[in-house]
């Protein structure tokens, strides 16, 4: 527990029971969970799933139904300097074109009063000096997002709130953003990233948030994570319908099998000695029953 003039508080971002209703929709429904001080929190779902919504309410750019979001024990428009707290910029389309990378440092450094020289300094950061001075809108979509990034640090903050960060970075970028991150959270700051794709943020990651239509789905560590789900392993082959039978031989018979196109691979029909149909099932069963392979078949 951390004491502050703001009040007392467990975690530098706490939701507790964020739920967000536009008309009939639940966009946000009763979501809790924390992000603690020197972590690098990855917070996830599906496209639609509430996480943006989620990062505004805490933003403090929209207002919640129900519920509460706070940094450091209170809502974004109470802390007395929020861009020396949060560093935030949650649209990669504020970014005006016809504006250098240069000017638009200094003009949102001029907004939260950092001295002018800070634009440059984050432009270093991001590894950008070298364009300080081209417009924005010659940037590549990876160029825009380190600019974003840039704009979130100008305050110097102890929190970083990035949505979808890691969209439009080739492998390099990845691989720069995610040292980037991993030494921020490492000096015992914390940082909240989005993303709808895991294996984006996977290896940059130590715990994650998974949503889904806007309620908690999980809440923790990677390794946790990792050993709550079934290990899978994927090959490729030229001809599915032997892999098929040669996995059943082995008593395999869970394996999916999909085609070059992603489409389920179907097997073909057969003319069999004996009919075969799935075992029963008893009404305590959990899983699905596996359809046992008849031997003595030949395909038509």
């Amino acid at each position: 527990m951390t004491n502050t003039a703001m009040g007392s508080f467990s975690a530098p971002i706490e939701i507790r029971g964020l739920t967000k209703t536009f008309k009939a929709a639940h966009a946000v429904n009763d979501l809790s969970f924390d992000v603690q001080a020197g972590s690098l929190t990855g917070f996830l779902g599906p496209n639609g799933s509430g996480k943006t919504t989620t990062l505004r309410m805490l933003l403090g750019l929209v207002s919640p139904t129900s519920g509460s979001a706070t940094i450091n024990g209170a809502p974004m428009r109470s802390l007395p300097n929020p861009a020396r707290t949060v560093g935030a910029v949650l649209d990669v389309g504020s970014l005006h074109p016809k504006r250098t990378a240069l000017a638009h440092l200094e003009i949102y450094a001029a907004a939260i009063g950092m001295p002018t020289q800070r634009a440059a300094q984050v432009l270093g950061m991001v590894g950008l000096s070298s364009v300080g001075a081209h417009k924005t809108g010659t940037f590549s979509l990876g160029m825009r997002q380190r600019l974003i990034l840039a704009t979130a640090m100008l305050g110097d903050p102890e929190i970083l709130v990035l949505d979808e960060p890691a969209n439009g970075l080739d492998p390099e970028g990845m691989a720069w953003l995610r040292q980037f991150l991993q030494t921020f959270a490492g000096s015992g700051r914390t940082v909240l990233i989005s993303s709808h794709a895991l294996r984006e943020v996977e290896a940059t990651v130590d715990s994650v948030v998974i949503v889904s239509a806007g309620s908690l789905v999980y809440q923790g560590t990677m390794d946790e994570l990792r050993r709550s789900q079934r290990s899978r392993l994927l090959v490729s082959c030229s001809n599915p319908a032997l892999l098929a039978t040669a996995l059943a031989a082995r008593g395999i018979i869970d394996a999916q099998i999909t085609q070059t196109d992603g489409s389920p691979w179907a097997a073909p029909t057969r003319r069999c000695s004996h009919r075969w149909h799935p075992p029963p099932v008893s009404r305590s069963s959990v899983s699905r029953p596996k359809a046992q392979i008849s031997s003595n078949c030949s395909s038509r």
